[in-house]
């Protein structure tokens, strides 16, 4: 029942992470974070980085620790979640819907800045980490560096600020620099060349 509510998208390990093509990621650091003392914690973990380095499966392996913890997990995509906080808002469910958000040990929220948000859409957003602001752990990926989160919020620095200030407060960032996985995978397959990858 757990790993049904979580809706986390696919399996993934620590396991099956590659260390050695990502070296800006400390294996010993994820260790630790496998742990799940920030959870207990109530702390939250910030994956940040280009497409295809690895953000979102480091996310689903912790949110897999925390399973078998037998902790409670929610796994929505940024787009996904203010969508879904929007329907509950028109038809007055709103703090029911927004219960499924903050009332898990742990909320996995993927894919922010990779569609930019409107005011009212980064307003939601806000709702959800200012209930779990020391209350419940988030873990979040970004393909924006902090600098640039006004832009994704409406070009809203305010409310970007505010986010940050919340998330920020008791976490630890991870960035994340390095090659796409799925640009190697092709090159591997003799579809890509390096000068290729370059350019994309």
């Amino acid at each position: 029942m757990l790993a049904k509510t979580a809706t986390l998208p696919f399996g993934r390990s620590l396991e099956e992470f590659d260390f050695s093509f990502q070296p800006s990621v400390k294996e010993r650091q994820l260790r630790e974070l496998a742990s799940c003392a920030f959870i207990e914690r109530r702390e939250n973990v910030i994956f940040l980085g280009p497409p295809g380095v690895g953000k979102t499966h480091l996310g689903v392996a912790l949110a897999t620790e925390a399973l078998r913890r037998r902790l409670k997990v929610k796994f929505t995509t940024a787009a996904a979640l203010v969508s879904s906080l929007a329907d509950a808002e028109r038809i007055g469910t709103l703090p029911r819907r927004l219960a499924i958000f903050t009332g898990p040990s742990l909320l996995v929220i993927d894919e922010i800045g990779f569609l930019p948000l409107d005011a009212h859409q980064a307003n939601l957003l806000f709702q959800v980490v200012s209930r779990r602001y020391e209350q419940g752990s988030i873990i979040l990926t970004s393909n924006k560096s902090y600098g640039e989160w006004a832009e994704v919020f409406a070009g809203d620095a305010v409310i970007a600020a505010a986010i940050l200030d919340r998330l920020l407060h008791h976490s630890t960032t991870i960035s994340i620099k390095g090659d796409s996985y799925r640009l190697k995978d092709k090159r591997r397959a003799g579809l890509l060349r390096k000068e290729d990858a370059i350019r994309d």
